[in-house]
């Protein structure tokens, strides 16, 4: 439930600072589309987003068309590293297996680059 709550949180989030940001917009325009879920490996609690200078969307489920994918081992494993979404966390969770990214890694510092300016 916890998970749940922290993936909806982080697209209302999102749709925030797309309408209040000026260098989210920005980085976003530059990026042109960004589409990416995170989830658990068995997929029971996973949510996407669907993110353009036009808007965003967000929905539940991992559709098979993302950019990028972040799956966590378990909701434990997932809890941690994003309350501390820092590029050390992420590595040490892929390093031990906590972590599986699905895609390209330059996705993964676009995406970084955005959410630095939550």
């Amino acid at each position: 439930m916890k998970l749940r709550l922290m993936l909806w949180v982080l697209g209302v989030l999102l749709k925030r600072a797309l309408k209040r940001k000026a260098a989210f917009r920005e980085r976003l325009a530059e990026l042109r589309s960004l589409d990416w879920g995170i989830g658990t490996e068995d997929l029971r609690i996973a949510r996407h987003y669907r993110m353009a200078p036009q808007g965003i969307e967000t929905g539940p489920g991992l559709p098979v068309d993302l950019d990028l994918e972040l799956r966590f081992e378990d909701v434990d494993s997932a809890i941690r590293i994003l309350r501390k979404p820092t590029q050390k966390a992420f590595l040490d969770g892929m390093m031990a297996g906590h972590v599986r990214l699905v895609g390209d890694a330059g996705d993964l510092q676009k995406l970084q680059s955005l959410l630095r300016h939550l």
